[in-house]
Formats: structure tokens, sequence, C-alpha cells
């Protein structure tokens, strides 16, 4: 009987993790149960994962490159810039819809320790769209798009793990933001005025 390699019981770890946190949620991983299930020591999980938080920022950065970011793409061309973000914001977000309890998960790994790494991870993956997408425009609008876009995702997010919004209005407040942000809007204000 061949013996298990370290990348075979890693894969088996992070398949048990995966599980807890997309069927139970963030606080049902427990280095104990993952072991019994997995069929490992927690020797071996503390010898291949050093801490809780990095198992479970490892299993969500995999489950983020499978789902959330496995159809970011390009722009495609005559795209417009609202076309391409709406587009990316889709892509992303759909699979955060269709899988809540990962997206909790998300929220809470990436305000602790080591969490920094799924932020690098998330805008590793859309830099090559939106940069296609955003050539050319000015320096000072980029800056204030991506930090509108950025606060606001992080803001939704945090009210849906709260408990106060519900995930399908995640994607439509990013999808108002990017129309506002991509918009003529001095017309609108105006008329506001009134």
């Amino acid at each position: 009987m061949a013996r298990e390699t370290d990348s075979d019981a890693s894969a088996k770890i992070v398949a048990v993790v995966l599980d807890l946190l997309n069927t139970e949620g963030y606080e049902a991983v427990q280095l104990r149960t993952v072991a019994a299930r997995a069929h490992v020591s927690l020797a071996k999980i503390y010898r291949l994962f050093r801490t809780r938080d990095e198992l479970i920022i490892t299993a969500l950065a995999q489950w983020m490159d499978a789902n959330a970011y496995a159809d970011v793409a390009p722009p495609e061309p005559g795209e417009s810039v609202r076309e391409t973000l709406i587009r990316v914001l889709r892509s992303v977000f759909e699979p955060w819809e269709r899988n809540p309890k990962m997206l909790e998960a998300y929220h809470h790994a990436r305000t602790g320790p080591g969490g920094e790494r799924l932020d690098t991870q998330g805008l590793l993956a859309v830099l090559p769209a939106a940069e296609a997408a955003l050539r050319g425009l000015d320096p000072d609008y980029l800056a204030d798009l991506g930090l509108i876009m950025g606060n606001m995702a992080l803001a939704l997010i945090g009210r849906f793990a709260a408990g106060t919004l519900p995930i399908t209005e995640i994607r439509s407040t990013m999808e108002r933001t990017a129309y506002r942000m991509t918009a003529d809007n001095a017309t609108a204000a105006r008329r506001g005025g009134r």
C-alpha cells in the first residue's frame, strides 16, 4: 500500500475544510473535527498548516480561484468601461451568492491574521481585466474608482456577514455603484437640486 504524500493529505484536509465552511460555516472549522473527517492526525495538520487561520485561508484561496475568479476576463472588443466592470462584478459575486457561507467565511478570514493574502489574491485576479478596461483614463479618476469600489465591496460584505444585508443586494449595489462611477451624473445632480 502506497504511503500518503503531504500533497495528498493537504488536499484531503482542504476538501474537508471547504465542506465545513460551505455547509456549517466558519466556526465549524475545528481542527479536531477536520482531522477526524480527513482521517489524519492533528500533528499532520499542524505540520502542513501552522494555524487554523492559515488552513482556512488556504482553503478559501483555492475556492476563490476555482469559483469567484475563474471567469474574470479582460474586456471584449468594443466593450465599455461600465460593461467590463459589471461583467467582472457578476463573475466575482455570483458564485458568492450561490455559496453565502463561503462569503461569510471570507469576511471572517480576511479580517484575521494572514487575511491580507485573500485581498492580494482578489486584486491579482481582477487587475488584468481592470487594467485593460481602464487603460488611458485619468489617473485621479482611476484612484477614486478603485477606492470607492473597493471600500463599497468591503462595506457590503461586512453588512452581509453581520446579517443586515441580503447577499443578493451586494452585486446589485456594486453594479449601481459602477454605473454611477461611469455615468455623467451632472444632469441627475442638477435635477435633484431643483
